[in-house]
């Protein structure tokens, strides 16, 4: 490599870090909105349609980032609200937004807070193909919860055997020279599964580390341990 391949190389580079190979992944992007009742902000949930996949479970309303739809992630949030709660754009305030959550599924969600312009979930007209019902919980009851927390062991396999035993190698180790213990089902990390028991559903996995994400830095900001027993 030339100096002026350096340069070259040096202007590709990131200006802001961001996730490698972040397009091989599914990416989600999801709006977390607040709504203030009785000078109080509480989180508003959708309870997903059954037919739809994870049906029945309570999530934020977001969706898949369409690179020939949206500009930004930011975009697609705002987008699927409009299309999910039935809620003008314009009623719709973005505040700031999260870290990236990476899944060990292989998806990526990129999640905005944000503030709807609403008095209540009757102004809102959801669309019933996606979402079963809508409800608000206040932000001070997950305050208030610690929730519960389990782990799912993880394992990568580098092949698979189909019911009639017939084997399919993933990365053919032995074929490529790899060391030997890669061609064992490796070891994964354990992956943190967190849920919350509500007056309304339950509120569980990604849907549930955004509600913990929020509330931890909103308890860092007042001083007070963000991991509480948890940790």
């Amino acid at each position: 490599m030339k100096q002026n391949e350096l340069n070259r190389l040096l202007k590709e580079l990131p200006r802001h870090p961001n996730i490698l190979g972040k397009e091989r992944f599914f990416n989600a992007a999801v709006l977390i909105p607040l709504v203030l009742v009785d000078q109080e902000y509480s989180f508003l949930f959708q309870k997903r349609a059954a037919h739809i996949r994870q049906g029945g479970e309570v999530s934020f309303p977001g969706g898949e980032f369409e690179p020939g739809t949206d500009t930004s992630c930011r975009e697609a949030a705002v987008r699927e609200a409009v299309e999910e709660l039935g809620i003008p754009q314009e009623r719709i305030e973005v505040k700031g937004r999260l870290d990236t959550f990476i899944s060990p599924r292989g998806i990526t969600v990129d999640a905005f807070l944000g503030l709807l312009d609403i008095g209540g979930i009757d102004e809102l007209n959801p669309d019933t193909q996606e979402v079963e019902r809508v409800f608000l919980l206040p932000v001070s009851l997950f305050e208030q919860t610690e929730p519960e927390v389990y782990h799912l062991k993880l394992e990568i396999h580098p092949y698979s055997e189909d019911r009639n035993g017939k084997r399919t190698d993933w990365l053919p180790v032995e074929e490529l020279g790899l060391p030997k213990r890669y061609a064992s089902t490796w070891r994964g990390l354990e992956h943190r599964v967190m849920l919350y028991k509500t007056p309304e559903e339950i509120v569980w996995g990604i849907t549930a580390e955004l509600v913990y994400e929020v509330v931890g830095r909103l308890k860092k900001s007042a001083g007070r341990d963000p991991q509480g027993s948890t940790s």
